[in-house]
This record gives structure tokens, sequence and C-alpha cells, in this order.
């Protein structure tokens, strides 16, 4: 089986990679990515030549798009821009990577009959009313979002990933495309990129900074390592109904202020060594992900439950891996700082 992983240099394209290369020996494949920002070579250079290849190139130039999507039997398409304050500031490359780029691939996928996977976000149902009975987690616990909620979404990348989801929808309806859907809830894990949330605060504190809260803390998100996520898209793309979405979540319900607490906690700082910064605009109050269709049919079951001792493993990590992520905080910390946060 020949698999082309769109994205797969950036943080959960490369733990899709390298699940498939670790438990499926007879997967070969190939990577297609920009290796902007958020995509790095390292995170997947030792497992290049051993049925692993990368292609620098952009989803975007339908010539590369087309030869890459020719020779192969399935696309697993993570590659977006996916960072919310990026878009707020400029909306511009998630119309052009995400919109323009998905619909690149699936002209191409449809013109050579292939098997394809979109990788979508539970941020195109916009958000849900704050619980206040956190930490109450489990299965049918307050309202979650489900395959057939309505889509609103609240910024620049969430509307440009809706408009992708769509698209994809629309391509399987209108011309027979052999497509899936899943929308995940909030990764976590090695090899995320340091703008984002968790790792934001674990490189502060081993750099010696405060760690920062968006506003009161109370948003609340749905957390899910990235190891059970990528299991999810492999059945999903070997067992999947053709035309389906199935969302991806772990029952991780937690606030933004619970998880500061618990990494600086568990990273020996005192629960409060953090400050406060404006909110972000349009600020998302609760994700929660309603899994019950991929778990029934399927089978799926989330292997990371324990959210403490995942988090654990992922500050061991960044620990482990200074080098990885070293050369890039000062520029994440003065972009953050422009904006007040």
């Amino acid at each position: 089986m020949k698999i082309l992983v769109t994205g797969g240099a950036g943080f959960i394209g490369s733990n899709f990679v390298r699940y498939v290369h670790d438990n499926h020996p007879e997967a070969e494949v190939t990577v297609l990515d920009k290796l902007t920002y958020a995509g790095n070579k390292e995170n997947i250079a030792d497992l290049l030549g051993d049925r692993v290849e990368l292609v620098v190139g952009d989803i975007c130039d339908p010539i590369i798009v087309d030869k890459l999507v020719k020779g192969t039997d399935a696309v697993v398409h993570y590659a977006a821009e996916s960072h919310n304050d990026n878009s707020l500031k400029d909306p511009s490359p998630f119309i052009q990577t995400n919109i323009i780029g998905t619909y690149t691939l699936i002209e191409a996928a449809r013109k050579y009959n292939k098997r394809f996977h979109h990788i979508s976000t539970d941020e195109v149902y916009g958000d849900l009313p704050l619980r206040e009975d956190l930490p109450g987690h489990g299965e049918g616990v307050g309202e979650k979002f489900t395959p057939t909620s309505r889509y609103k979404p609240s910024s620049p990348y969430s509307s440009s990933k809706a408009s992708s989801d769509l698209l994809v929808r629309a391509w399987v309806r209108s011309f027979g495309l052999q497509a899936t859907i899943s929308n995940c809830s909030n990764n976590y894990g090695p090899y995320q990129f340091i703008e984002k949330f968790i790792p934001r605060q674990i490189t502060n504190i081993l750099s010696g900074e405060r760690p920062k809260l968006y506003g009161s803390g109370k948003n609340v998100r749905d957390w899910i390592h990235t190891n059970d996520h990528s299991a999810a898209v492999w059945l999903i793309l070997t067992k999947g109904q053709i035309g389906e979405t199935y969302l991806i979540g772990a029952d991780g319900e937690q606030d933004n202020k619970t998880v500061l607490e618990m990494i600086l906690e568990l990273m020996g700082q005192p629960s409060d060594a953090y400050d406060q910064v404006k909110d972000r605009p349009g600020h998302d109050l609760r994700y929660a992900i309603d899994s019950t269709k991929l778990r029934e049919e399927l089978g799926w079951r989330p292997q990371f439950t324990d959210f403490r001792a995942g988090l654990k493993n992922t500050i061991d990590w960044y620990s482990n891996h200074q080098d990885w992520w070293q050369k890039d905080k000062a520029a994440v910390e003065a972009k953050y700082a422009e904006n007040g946060q």
C-alpha cells in the first residue's frame, strides 16, 4: 500500500507517519510538505529511506500534486495552516493552503480515483456552553459535538477548515470522490510546534520564563494524545465507510487553567507561577467530542486515557529534546509579545 501524507513533517502528520511506519510494514509513505515554520524535516529524518520518502512541495501546486497522487493508492491530507492566533493576524495563508490546497488535492484524487482521507478539526463546529462541573469526565456527560452538529466556525482558521470539509463532501456527492473526513479534538504529544498551548507552557518553564494563560483560563479543550489520533485515522482509512464523517475524541475535557497548573506541578513549580494575559479575540469557550460512531462502527478505543500521565510523558519529551525547539523559542515569544500575550 502506497500512501501520500500531506503535511507529514508537521506535528500530527509526522506522528501518523511514525505510526504507519512502526505498525504497518506493508505500507510505503510519501510525505508532501512545504516545510513552513511548523513543518520540520527532523520530525521524520530517522525514518527516511526506510519505506518513507519526503518531497518538499506545496499542496497548491497542481503539477507536483498530480504526479504524486497518480503514483499512490491513498491520500491522507493533514497539511494545513492551523494556529488561530496567526489566522487573526493574517488570514490569507489559511485561505490559500486550507481551501485552495484541499481543492487541488481532491481534484487529483478525483482524476485518478484514489482513496482520500481529509483531516479536520472540531473547531468547525464553533463552541459549546461552558460546564461548571469539570472535572466530571465520561461519555455522555454534557453536550458534545456529533457528526451531525451544525458548522459554526469562529475564526479565519476554523472557517477555512470548514470550507475544506464542505469541498470534500461536495466532491463525494458530485463526483464520487472516494473520501472520508475526520474531525478531531485538540492533540498533544511530541513534535508539536512550541506556539501551541501545551508546548509553549512547558518550554517557557524550561527556559526560566513564566507561563502565560489567556484570560480566566476557563476555556475547555477536549485533549487527545496524538498517537490515539493516528490509530483512529488508520482505522478510518482502511475500514471507514466512503462519504462518512467520523469524530475523534478521548473524553479528555480539561480547562486551560487546570492544564497549566498541572504542567507547573509536574515540573516542580508552584501552581500559581504564571501570568494572565489578554484573551484571544473570539476565543471559543468549550470543545467536546462524541466519538460514539468511531467506537461502535470501527472498534476504536483510546489507549492514552490518563491525561496526567500523557502530559508527564510530553513534558519529558520536550525536556529531553531541547535542541529541537530552542532555536525557535525567542521568535515565537516575540510574536506573542507583539500582541500582549
